[in-house]
């Protein structure tokens, strides 16, 4: 359930942040309250990555029957976890921190040049570009930590125990293959 309300709150920002978008570009206007939702949004990123976790990049692969071994850990008790299934995804867990907090932090760092440019009236084409790609190269580092590591987890759990994960955490079987 927990993961069903996360997903909907992710979805809800996802939701403000493309109202603020649409109103920037002259369609409309979100007012003061749509800005702080998005302020909010982009506090709570910088905190969840630079704790090296993955604020949502791994969907692709949760929603789809690859559990996250952060909440399989949480489920442990639901999804019946053996010892031996509990401690190989504690250590994928830690592995997954320990690679994604350094790549976090030069994502939140290339993030931070690129507001800069702007903040500082230096951004030209050039400049943009190039901040974006080291954003881009940065967060798809992240991502595919966290995507790797889903895919590892899938490995250690039975069929059953990846069925009782989707439907705790998505309220539904997983998509047929």
């Amino acid at each position: 359930m927990r993961g069903v309300i996360f997903g909907a709150g992710v979805a809800v920002v996802l939701a403000a942040a493309a109202a603020i978008a649409w109103a920037q570009h002259g369609h409309g206007s979100v007012g003061a309250d749509g800005h702080q939702v998005a302020e909010a949004c982009a506090t709570e990123f910088e905190k969840v990555v630079g704790e090296g976790r993955g604020f949502g990049l791994a969907f692709a692969a949760d929603q789809n029957g690859y559990p996250g071994p952060m909440h399989v850990l949480e489920l442990r008790d639901r999804l019946k976890l053996t010892a031996d299934q509990a401690a190989k995804v504690q250590e994928l867990l830690h592995a997954m921190f320990a690679e994604s907090r350094p790549k976090g932090a030069r994502l939140l760092e290339a993030e931070a040049k690129l507001r800069r440019l702007f903040a500082e009236r230096t951004a030209d084409e050039a400049a943009v570009r190039a901040a974006l790609g080291e954003v881009e190269r940065a967060r798809s580092e992240v991502r595919l930590a966290h995507l790797l590591t889903h895919l590892k987890t899938r490995d250690l759990l039975t069929e059953d125990q990846r069925r009782i994960y989707h439907e705790a955490r998505w309220g539904a079987l997983p998509p047929a293959p």
